[in-house]
């Protein structure tokens, strides 16, 4: 089967900005995540929704909204969404992320709270506003969009395209089976891979590539207050696992800031045509992504990322928070990048 790079439902990034939603559990490399699609003018943040995951709901919206006044963005909403998984209990990840989701950053108190309105209302309200126009980003565990799916059913024609920070064709890291995400809540995985749209499964084959090695830290300390409250304090912080193949024990893989990089530049990852089913019911296998890219063709459901262009990755990330930290008042564009 060939591999392309991946092309979302209406072709490769155009001029116009992309309008995005953002349903995430902050989380360091969410943090990263939301800081990238700040920063990149090829992309409209119009809402951010928590759900648990990295750690309790509680704190993934504290952090969002810590993080949404930090980086300058007063006017995107903050919804939250479920505290748990559909049917079976949480599992967190303070021990890769810290106690507080962010490592050692210690951003500001949030000045304002999240929006009057539980996330799966929020997409659903919108989405719906917007036909054909949002795409949607999960970079969580997929609770909040397993309802909403399933509150909603119509989401799944109006959404632009659907892509996701999770699962593996191969092996995972919580599990040696399973990834973080789709393991925190394998039903709601199931439900929403067979909704009836196309995923764009970002998963560990693309992110254990994209690493934040100690150049892409060094490029970073360019960046002033963004370098120095955000970026460098939660990946100081960070305990995940950079693979068998990381050059060095430091460099760590930023997974959910690429699902946000595909949306903003789909050629940097090269995605397969599969058929993805994810396990609910095996003791030693459950939150598996099983992966066929020999499916036939009716029955693919999914695209999914194998490789990555990780420079090419990196000097997006740093043109965006360039960018951002531009607008933060601090700081110059990182390796000479224009702000």
């Amino acid at each position: 089967m060939w591999s392309w790079p991946c092309q979302l439902r209406y072709g490769a990034y155009v001029a116009a900005a992309k309008k995005i939603i953002i349903d995430c559990d902050p989380g360091i490399d969410d943090a990263l995540a939301l800081a990238l699609a700040h920063g990149q003018p090829g992309l409209d943040l119009r809402g951010i929704t928590t759900v648990a995951g990295n750690v309790g709901l509680e704190q993934t919206t504290d952090n969002a909204l810590r993080i949404r006044e930090f980086l300058g963005m007063p006017d995107v909403p903050v919804a939250a969404g479920c505290p748990g998984p559909l049917v079976r209990s949480a599992i967190h990840a303070r021990q890769v992320h810290g106690a507080s989701g962010l490592g050692d950053a210690r951003l500001p108190d949030a000045s304002s709270g999240p929006a009057d309105v539980h996330a799966v209302d929020f997409l659903a309200a919108a989405i719906g506003a917007d036909p054909g126009q949002i795409t949607l980003i999960a970079t969580g565990p997929l609770t909040n969009i397993a309802l909403a799916v399933r509150r909603y059913p119509e989401l799944v024609a109006q959404v632009s395209d659907f892509v996701i920070m999770g699962g593996s064709a191969g092996r995972g890291n919580v599990t040696p089976a399973a990834e973080f995400n789709i393991a925190a809540d394998p039903e709601a995985a199931a439900v929403v891979f067979g909704a009836g749209w196309t995923v764009t499964m970002v998963g560990l084959d693309v992110t254990l590539q994209a690493l934040a090695t100690a150049r892409a830290r060094d490029r970073m300390r360019e960046l002033g207050r963004l370098a120095d409250d955000l970026l460098l304090p939660v990946l100081s912080g960070y305990r995940s696992v950079g693979g068998p193949d990381a050059p060095e024990a430091g460099d760590q893989p930023v997974h959910d800031a690429c699902a946000v990089a595909l949306v903003a530049a789909p050629e940097l990852i090269t995605c397969r045509a599969a058929r993805v089913e994810v396990e609910t019911a095996g003791r030693w296998t459950a939150g598996m992504t099983v992966t066929d890219f020999d499916a036939p063709a009716a029955d693919v459901n999914a695209q999914v990322g194998v490789a990555i262009d990780a420079d090419g990755f990196w000097d997006l990330m740093l043109d965006a928070y360039g960018r951002v930290a531009a607008g933060l008042g601090s700081g110059r564009p990182a390796s000479g990048l224009a702000p």
